[in-house]
Order: C-alpha cells, then sequence, then structure tokens
C-alpha cells in the first residue's frame, strides 16, 4: 500500500473550510492517508481490525462487518479527497486540536441509521514530508525550468528564422499575426511583475495543484521508484559476485596451500634435525674423553703391592 500511495498525486480538497493537499489509498479494508495545508503534514494509516474496532466504538447501534463498514467508509470519503463534492447525504468536517493532531469527521448513513467516522491524523515524520513532498517538488521545479530555457531556445531560433524570411522579401498577410523580437529578460520581468502578484493572492485560498502538475508529480514518482528499484536489482546482483570471490579465495588457501606450506617447512625441519645431529656429534666426545681420565685417577689411586717371593 505504502508503494501505491507514493505513486498517487496531491490533490487539492476543500475541508471543513480549509484548503488541503491529500493523497489516500484505500486497499482491502485498509487505508493511509495524507494532509497538508503547506504548514504541516498529518497521516493515519488503519488496518482491518483497528476500523472494526473503531467503527464499533463510533457506530454502537450498527451491526456489521468490518467489509460493510469499510465499503460505505470507501464510498463517503473517496470521491471527496478525488476533488469532487461530497455527497449531499455526508457531511465532512476539519478540527484542528493544540498538540497540532488534525481530526476529519464524518457523518452519513448506513441502513437507514447515521453512519459516524473519524479520521485520527497525526503529524507524519521529517522523513516522510521529505519523500512525498519536498523531493518531488523541487524535482519539478528542476524539470519546469529545463522546459522553460528549451522554450527560450526555441523561440530566439524562431526569430532568426522570421528575419531571414524578411530578408529573403516575404511579408505577413495580416498584420495583427506580427511579434517583437523575443528579449528574455524583458520578458521575465514583465511575467515576474503581472503574474506573481496574482498567484500569491490566488494561493491564500487554493493551493493550486492542478491537474498537469498532478500528472507531472506521478511520473516523476514512478521514475523515482524505478531507479530505486534497478538499484537494488544491481546490489542484489553485486552480492553473489562477491561471494563466489571470497569462496575462491577461501578454494585458494584450502588444503592445498596447507600442504605446500608443510612442504616449505620440511626442508627447515630437516637443517634443525642435522644441525642436532652435528652439536650431538660434537658433544659425544667432549662427554666421553672426562670418563678416560676419571679411569686414570681411579687407578692411579690405588696403593701398589710389593711382590713377594723368592727373589726379591
Amino acid at each position: 500500500m505504502e508503494a501505491v500511495l507514493t505513486h498517487l498525486p496531491w490533490v487539492p480538497v476543500s475541508l471543513g473550510g480549509r484548503s488541503l493537499l491529500v493523497k489516500s489509498c484505500f486497499a482491502d479494508t485498509t487505508y493511509r492517508i495524507l494532509l497538508t495545508d503547506l504548514h504541516c503534514v498529518w497521516e493515519e494509516t488503519m488496518s482491518a481490525v483497528a476500523i472494526q474496532s473503531r467503527a464499533q466504538a463510533l457506530n454502537k447501534r450498527l451491526q456489521a462487518s468490518v467489509g460493510a463498514f469499510f465499503s460505505h467508509l470507501c464510498a463517503m470519503v473517496q470521491p471527496v479527497f478525488s476533488g469532487e463534492k461530497p455527497d449531499s447525504e455526508s457531511r465532512i468536517s476539519l478540527i484542528q486540536h493544540q498538540d497540532d493532531k488534525v481530526t476529519v469527521k464524518l457523518r452519513s448513513e448506513l441502513a437507514g441509521l447515521p453512519f459516524y467516522w473519524e479520521f485520527y491524523c497525526s503529524p507524519a515524520p521529517i522523513s516522510s514530508v521529505c519523500a512525498e513532498l519536498v523531493r518531488p517538488l523541487l524535482t519539478m521545479s528542476r524539470l519546469l525550468q529545463q522546459h522553460v530555457e528549451q522554450l527560450r531556445g526555441l523561440l530566439v531560433r524562431k526569430d532568426a528564422e522570421i528575419q531571414d524570411y524578411k530578408e529573403n522579401g516575404a511579408s505577413l498577410s495580416r498584420e495583427r499575426l506580427r511579434t517583437d523580437v523575443f528579449d528574455e529578460q524583458t520578458n521575465t520581468e514583465d511575467f515576474m511583475a503581472k503574474v506573481l502578484p496574482v498567484l500569491c493572492t490566488e494561493q491564500q485560498n487554493a493551493l493550486g495543484f492542478d491537474g498537469i502538475l498532478q500528472h507531472l508529480y506521478a511520473a516523476i514518482m514512478t521514475e523515482g521508484s524505478s531507479r530505486k528499484r534497478k538499484l537494488s536489482e544491481e546490489r542484489c546482483d553485486e552480492v553473489p559476485a562477491n561471494e563466489k570471490t571470497n569462496s575462491t579465495l577461501a578454494a585458494d588457501s584450502g588444503p592445498e596451500s596447507v600442504c605446500r606450506e608443510s612442504e616449505d617447512k620440511k626442508p627447515n625441519d630437516n637443517h634443525q634435525c642435522d644441525d642436532a645431529h652435528k652439536i650431538d656429534d660434537k658433544t659425544a666426545p667432549q662427554q666421553a674423553r672426562p670418563l678416560k681420565s676419571e679411569c686414570v685417577e681411579r687407578q692411579s689411586s690405588k696403593p701398589k703391592k710389593k711382590k713377594v717371593g723368592l727373589f726379591r
């Protein structure tokens, strides 16, 4: 529902004698609305359970399903939020509270009994205001400015073409079709002096979001959504590529590389073993020599026995 509401344009409406811009989306027993008077933006989102609970609280004499309540609500409210005149049987009023909240009250009839509904709208977050109003309006302004510059260039070329016709002997068949040569600065100053005061005066009574601007707004929002979708798809395509690269690197640093490292370490281990054998070979004779000297000392320490016999 959020994506559908984003593509819908703002519609100028009059609620309770106040000029507002409205965006609304009514789905299957759910809705979301946005209201603004260009001083504040309000919103409300309702689910099927919340609609059923509020309908029963406001209409205790009516016993109906949430589908019946919602279909009657849509029939009464959607024409109003589309810029059309409200039904003669329904009455809509708007109340602004001190806490910056807004209540839109609806009164009509359902099955011969009074039907009441109230929209409790709270101030929208800044992110929603920027996404739904500020950024699209800035894009519209830039787009219209580029269109004006293109038209100015076309007028200059048309003046050059007319001048060429005149120099070659062409003349107007009707004098009333003659126009002055386009001067950009003079035209801009004249436009601002004449149109701007009228526009500011009309803005007090109407917000002026006409059909052309609504179409332009919807086209900009659709283009923005398609660009976001393309960017998300490109990012999703980049993720498997990165995972494939990481898996390749992991495979390169797998058992084969470990075997290579172990093979590279083996010669060093052999050298260490050879060095150890050499050290043992050198130390072995040094340890054997002291043993011989000890044996000699022990033998020399024993007293010599005198020979005893017939011949001395």
